[in-house]
């Protein structure tokens, strides 16, 4: 008997760690006047366990295999009542191979966050209906940080995904809140998703693929020929940039990614990248000064 319940705990224990994420979540209400009411911290708790204990996907993922992540709510009016005005930030990252180090992949500011919310409200996931923006908004977010990350193991890894996102953008629109059509500018969850699925911007994700498996995942073993894959993949930018300059999804990349491709080409093994820096001043001259510490 004792046997049995081991086992039977230990498969209950499995079955507690198969969510996907590893979400920090931050409820930020400093810019309220009020950061000391009690509902923030309710909301911080109830956000928190609805990220990280909902079942997003079919998959089990081990401990280990969770996608770390964070998603800072800065609240930036509330005044009482069941309405909050909020930007929202996420970032997430994922593990390079042989080393210790984490590597960004998804980092996007929403600045379009009004939700409601009533203090100990149940805040359950519809993959199909709408439940509220405060669900939608998070929910959206989530199946952005699962596909991007898929994406950076197997090409179009992220389809499931993406696919689902834009479900959640399909029936969010009859709320009536920014941010899910095309009219509501082009930072928009709606041009992310539109933009991320769209043949126009392809490119990207073959970059975003490239650079993570063939770039960064062989660096431990082979840094040369890493850092020649990396900057073979962002060359791909070019191709892109003469179709769409300096576009929104291309921007997003380089948001993410601007330090880190400034270190892994700031020492190391030489590689020729006088062609490379030329195309990043090009394709992202916001970082302009990130690519003049590049030496080769």
């Amino acid at each position: 008997m004792r046997k049995i319940v081991v086992v039977l705990t230990f498969f209950i224990g499995l079955l507690g760690v198969s969510q996907e994420l590893n979400c920090d979540v931050v409820v930020n209400a400093q810019f309220t006047g009020n950061e000391n009411f009690p509902i923030f911290k309710t909301l911080e708790k109830q956000l928190t366990e609805f990220v990280n204990n909902t079942k997003w996907t079919d998959k089990t993922f081990l401990p280990q295999e969770k996608i770390n992540c964070s998603m800072v709510i800065n609240l930036t009016n509330y005044t009482g009542g069941e309405t909050f005005q909020a930007t929202l930030q996420i970032q997430s990252s994922r593990p390079v191979y042989g080393s210790s180090y984490s590597t960004p992949v998804y980092s996007f500011n929403d600045r379009d966050f009004t939700f409601q919310y009533l203090e100990y409200q149940n805040l359950i996931y519809n993959p199909t209906q709408f439940q509220s923006n405060l669900i939608s908004v998070l929910s959206f977010h989530v199946y952005m940080i699962l596909a991007l990350d898929a994406d950076t193991f197997k090409p179009n890894g992220g389809d499931a995904y993406l696919k689902q996102a834009m479900a959640i953008l399909n029936y969010s629109q009859q709320g009536n809140f920014k941010g899910w059509k095309l009219e509501d500018g082009l930072q928009s969850r709606f041009m992310l998703i539109d933009n991320m699925l769209s043949p126009t911007f392809k490119e990207y994700r073959d970059v975003l693929n490239t650079y993570h498996i063939e770039g960064l995942d062989v660096m431990a073993e082979n840094p040369k020929a890493g850092k020649e894959k990396i900057a073979s993949a962002l060359k791909q930018f070019q191709v892109l940039n003469r179709r769409r300059p300096n576009s929104f999804l291309q921007r997003t990349f380089f948001d993410a990614k601007a330090d880190e491709i400034a270190q892994v080409f700031g020492g190391g093994p030489n590689v020729d990248i006088a062609s490379l820096k030329e195309i990043l001043q090009k394709v992202a001259p916001m970082h302009s000064s990130k690519w003049q510490t590049i030496k080769y």
